[in-house]
């Protein structure tokens, strides 16, 4: 049931959209291409079974977590949500 200006949809719309964006976000974040020997943050040696198991790797394992950390914290609100949701 839509109230005010909305249509009968909009729920379902403001979902798809999210989704559309985080997944849009995540292929963005997939390494493509070769891996990186060394990181590119720290300069440590990337191991050689990180870089056979991850193509296109370019961080090292502790850079990669600090990395998906930030990542989490920067999405952690619906961007796309309507002033009634924001509300509640």
């Amino acid at each position: 049931m839509a109230v005010g200006w909305a249509s009968d949809n909009a729920v379902n719309e403001q979902i798809e959209d999210s989704l559309k964006d985080e997944i849009k976000r995540a292929r963005k974040n997939v390494p493509s291409g070769a891996s990186l020997q060394y990181c590119e943050e720290c300069g440590e040696e990337i191991p050689e079974a990180r870089r056979q198991a991850q193509p296109g790797v370019r961080l090292c394992i502790a850079c990669q977590e600090e990395a998906d950390k930030e990542q989490k914290a920067v999405s952690l609100y619906n961007r796309r949500g309507s002033k009634d949701s924001q509300l509640r």
